[in-house]
């Protein structure tokens, strides 16, 4: 594995480290920029979201026929992450560039999946930055979260259309989202019995039934509960064939939660920039801050497990880039990055004192933000388990060498 950039790549690294730098993060101080749920204001992200495609840094994932800069095909998905780290280093940066979560994924989904009337329908728009989605999945009272066999939410077919009944919740983006990915229960076969569709924000049948308070800011569109009494969906816009709704949720989070870990470490890297500047400058009993060596040894241990974030990162979407799963590396990242982006946040507000408590800085909105790392895209304990699996099935075979 050969992790070294190509000048094309390096380049537009650059280009998005400096448009991050001059465009974005000088509007992180200004509370007017904000809206109710500490993000940017619409009005803001548009006006960025202007910018970043006359500078030619739209959508890095996205095909080059569609309006995007195709990293994924030129470079693959390590292209992909040196970029989205760079855009993160503002928590504010992926959705000027729509490179954010949910439509990230959603984008990547049926880019994949689709033929071209139907991206034409429902994926060019969200290219465009024209409308969000959701992907509602997550259920309420006994239904399914990291266990998708748990949904209850059902699709009953009716000539050649699906009648859906259910609920959804945690729905991230819901409120405003035009496009929504909906995983629904067909059959009772275990391995068969989901089916995924696409719906509209306009059809009826379904409501938002509230936005629910987190601790954390929020994504736009906040998490949502869904109630669902008769939406009706033609089947012309199932995905895949009626079954496969579990392969469809693979395809989209397998590179999904790789793309969340490339976004918190470039969160993590930000945090260390800020209690850097402040332990170089503040004074403590006649020397800086950065001078003690209790601190040393906090900034060192937290660059230290960014470096091995960024490997483990650099690992799978080298693994996804040769055609593989790499189902167990991108657990071992997920768990690694989602733990040490709440490292690096604690560490810093340690460092940077009462400074880093309030909200002077951006310190406290990362420490808020970062706990839902470890429960996003699967909880941490459940990619613990996953990495046991395949322990115990390959035994020493688990620590290989690529050949």
């Amino acid at each position: 594995m050969d992790f070294s950039l190509s000048p094309e790549i390096e380049s537009l690294r650059q280009k998005v480290a400096a448009f991050v730098e001059a465009e974005i993060m000088p509007l992180e101080n200004d509370k007017a920029n904000y809206d109710d749920h500490e993000n940017f204001k619409e009005s803001v992200v548009d006006a960025l979201r202007e910018k970043a495609k006359a500078a030619g840094l739209w959508g890095f994932q996205l095909p080059k026929e569609r309006g995007g800069l195709d990293v994924d095909v030129d470079v693959g998905v390590a292209g992909m992450a040196v970029l989205y780290e760079e855009a993160a280093r503002s928590p504010f940066g992926p959705v000027v560039f729509n490179c954010a979560p949910p439509d990230d994924g959603t984008m990547i989904l049926l880019n994949k999946i689709l033929n071209d009337e139907q991206k034409e329908r429902w994926l060019q728009p969200m290219i465009d930055g024209k409308v969000r989605s959701a992907f509602a999945m997550t259920e309420p009272d006994g239904g399914c979260g990291s266990d998708p066999s748990l949904t209850y939410t059902s699709a009953t077919r009716e000539g050649d259309n699906w009648i859906i009944k259910g609920r959804k919740w945690f729905i991230t983006g819901a409120e405003g989202a035009q496009t929504f990915i909906l995983i629904a229960k067909t059959s009772d076969d275990p391995r068969k019995g989901l089916t995924a569709f696409l719906f509209d924000a306009d059809q009826p049948g379904w409501e938002v039934v509230r936005r629910i308070p987190i601790m954390g800011p929020e994504e736009h569109g906040g998490h949502c509960e869904l109630k669902f009494d008769g939406l009706v969906i033609p089947d012309e816009n199932r995905l895949l064939e009626v079954g496969d709704g579990l392969k469809v949720t693979q395809i989209r989070l397998g590179t999904a939660r790789l793309t969340h870990c490339m976004r918190w470490l470039g969160l993590a890297k930000r945090c260390m920039e800020e209690a850097a500047g402040y332990v170089e400058n503040r004074m403590s009993f006649g020397t800086t801050l950065a001078e003690h060596e209790g601190v040393q040894w906090m900034l060192g241990d937290v660059a230290k497990d960014i470096e091995v974030g960024r490997l483990l990162t650099m690992q799978a979407a080298w693994m996804l880039d040769q055609g593989d799963f790499a189902k167990k590396e991108i657990s071992m990242a997920k768990i690694h990055v989602a733990d040490t982006l709440h490292k690096a946040a604690d560490t810093a507000i340690q460092l940077c004192g009462a400074r880093g408590y309030s909200k002077d800085t951006l310190l406290e909105w990362i420490y808020r933000y970062a706990r839902q790392a470890r429960l996003v895209d699967g909880a941490s304990e459940v990619h613990k388990m996953v990495l046991s699996r395949f322990y115990l099935k390959e035994k020493r075979g688990f620590f290989k060498w690529g050949v």
